[in-house]
This record gives structure tokens, sequence and C-alpha cells, in this order.
């Protein structure tokens, strides 16, 4: 094996599945991926343009009285009507900016197979479901902020979070069929190895699901999500008819290793803290922003207007995050990499999985790139990895 690892040469194999994606292609995803990095700025930019022009024509101090007049000055109550005002109004405003993100640009570089219809659809039901919860989590933030108007951060942080461990338990079995059809994956050699890896790794599933994914979209995707009784096994269609057993194996001892590695809680102990520094930051800059702009008609930080104002400090404060939250991300993806390549034994599959995403991202960045703009490995760094691994396991019985 010694000898076999010697002769195998991992730069030549790494630089031999890279040249797979060239020319037009590549540069088609090299545009793609480097516009996703202007959409970053472009999107904080929208979001604090709306609402600093609604700040400025007086819309939210007339919306926070309107709120507080209509529900009697019944303070969680305004709250939630503001916040639910407030976000279907900046929602309907931004709307052209989402079709041209989600729809528009989306279609232009091919990644998308929805007709106009089709989208609005998913974009109502999106709203549907994202604005009354987004609302009550607001609402009771400020509660927080009105009982604890110094200390409010921390208890709204821990609230915050158990909002956001609750949606990942209950997403896969209640909101994520809203927009897709899982259905069983029909027998076959692949559906039993993927379901022995996953049980062999402690996963509690008796079942694959697959997604009709390409209804929407050209991406390729798979996971293992939900907590406890709600964990699903799932991957879409995408990836069944773009990738062979090897890939697709590949890719699901990735999203097994996500589970056994415990990601969903680390990741979410992980933005705790992004959030708490969040919130820590609004409780020092908005006080102050709203005392130098009486002409914005919000009387202090307790007041439901604030909403709107610590809205865009939270936004250009995840915007600077942005290369910490990546590499929160991109950590985690590295680990449950280096998992998948252990559990699957398909490093080829793994490197073809990786050129299937470079169709849609950045092969080759610099390393300026990859850390402040990648939150999953770069293809490159990833398929590097799975040749070093195959090197290291030459000759070994099942490894494809």
């Amino acid at each position: 094996m010694a000898l076999l690892a010697a002769a195998f040469d991992v730069d030549a194999a790494t630089r031999a599945y890279l040249a797979t994606l060239s020319g037009a292609a590549r540069a088609k995803s090299d545009s793609y991926f480097e516009g996703g990095y202007w959409l970053i700025l472009w999107n904080a930019v929208v979001g604090i343009g709306i609402t600093l022009a609604l700040l400025r024509l007086g819309w939210i101090g007339r919306l926070s009285a309107w709120s507080q007049r209509l529900t009697r000055g019944r303070m969680f109550l305004a709250t939630l009507v503001f916040a639910l005002a407030f976000l279907l109004l900046t929602t309907l405003i931004g709307l052209p900016w989402t079709l041209y993100t989600g729809f528009f640009r989306e279609h232009q570089y091919g990644m998308s197979t929805q007709s106009l219809a089709a989208f609005a659809g998913d974009t109502l039901k999106g709203m549907a479901i994202g604005v009354p919860l987004t609302a009550l989590i607001i609402a009771g933030v400020m509660a927080a902020v009105r009982r604890s108007p110094r200390f409010w951060w921390s208890y709204a942080a821990v609230l915050t979070i158990a909002f956001l461990a609750f949606g990942i338990a209950v997403a896969p079995v209640l909101i994520e069929p809203l927009f897709n059809k899982y259905t069983p994956m029909a027998e076959s050699p692949l559906r039993t190895a993927i379901l022995k890896m996953a049980q062999a790794n402690g996963v509690p599933a008796t079942n694959v699901y697959v997604v009709d994914a390409s209804r929407q979209t050209t991406r390729v995707s798979a996971n293992v999500a939900g907590l406890g009784s709600t964990t699903r096994v799932a991957l879409n269609d995408n990836l069944l008819n773009t990738h062979d057993d090897a890939g697709v194996l590949a890719v699901m001892g990735h999203e097994t290793g996500h589970y056994v590695l415990h990601h969903i809680a680390s990741l979410i102990v992980s933005l705790a803290i992004v959030v708490l520094l969040g919130f820590i930051t609004i409780q020092v800059v908005v006080p102050g922003l709203i005392a130098r702009n009486p002409g914005w008609g919000i009387p202090g930080i307790t007041d439901p207007g604030a909403i709107a104002v610590a809205t865009m400090v939270l936004t250009l404060f995840f915007f600077l995050a942005t290369p910490v939250t990546n590499t929160i991300t991109r950590f985690h993806e590295a680990q449950a990499d280096i998992f998948g390549l252990n559990a699957a034994r398909a490093p080829d599959g793994f490197a073809r999985s990786a050129i299937r995403l470079g169709q849609y991202r950045k092969l080759e960045p610099t390393p300026f790139e990859e850390a402040v703009f990648f939150d999953h490995p770069s293809g490159y760094t990833r398929i590097h990895q799975a040749m070093q691994w195959k090197a290291e396991h030459l000759g070994e019985p099942g490894v494809q």
C-alpha cells in the first residue's frame, strides 16, 4: 500500500479533475459566484436603504403610533402588529430586488427551472410562514427590552436561539413539505447503501426520501435534518440524476457527518454567540441613533419603531460579520467532508461531486476569497483532500 501511495500523484490527480470543468463553463461558474460577492454588499445596501427611507419619511414613527392606538397601549400586541406591518412593507418594497436576485439572475445563469408564477407562489408561501414567525420573535425580544432595558440582550439571545432550535426540529416535517414533495426512495442497492451507512453511524432513520427540487433549481443538495424523531435522510432528484452511486454515497456520507458530529448543536452555540454580539451592538448603537434623529418620531429603544433602527444596525453587523459566519460554517463543512470520506470511502465520487458543485461555485478561489466569501471549502480544497485520502488508502478493500 505504501508503494501504491508513493506512486499516486495527489497534485496531478487534483489538476486532472479540475481540468474537466474549463473554458466557457468555468468562466460562467466564476462569474456567477463572484457576482455573489457583490450581492452580499447590495443586499445590505438595499435593506438598509429601504428602512432608512421609511424612517426619514416619518412612516416608521407613524406606524408605531398607529400600532399602539390600535392595541390600546398593550405593548406586546403593539409590537407584534408593528413588526408584522413593517416586515410586510419592507418585503413588498424590496420585491423588485428579490425578483432580480432570486429569479432573473438565477435564470440568467441556468440555476432556476421555475416559472415566474411558481416563483411567486413559493415567495408568497415563504412570506406567509416567515413574516408571522419573525414578528413573533421580534415581539418576544422587545418584551425583553422593556423588562430589562440594560440587559435585555442576554435574554433575547436565549429566546432567539430557542426559536432557531425549534425551527430546526419542526422544519423537516412541517415546513419543507409545503415547498417540495418528499417521496420514499425506490428500493435499490444505492438506497440500501445509504441507509446502511446512516444507521451504522447512529442516524435514527429507516427511510430515504427524494425531494423534487428539479422543478425549482438545477442545484444538487441533500441533508440529514431534524432532531430526535424528526430526523430525516433526504436527497434531491438532481443529485440522483447527475451523480453515479459513488458520488451520491460521498455526498450522503458528508451529510451523515453533520448529524454524527452534532453540528446542529455546535452551529446553534456558535450562532448564539454571534447573535449575542449583534444584540449587544444594538444596545450600544441604537439609543444614540434614535437620540440624534428626533425627526424619526421614535421616543426610545422600547418603542416599537426602534425595531426598524435595530434592523438597520443588525443588517450592517451581519454584513461586516460575513467572514466570521462563513468561517464558522466552512469549519463544520470541512469536518463533514473528512467524515464523509471515511464513511463512504468514495474519494473519486467525492471529487466528481465537487466538480458538479463547481458549475455554480468557483473552483479555484484565492486564499482571501475562500476565507471571506466561501461558506464551504472550495472545489480545489475538496478535490485535493479527496485525492490525498485516496493516496493514503489505495489498495484497501471497499475504496471506490
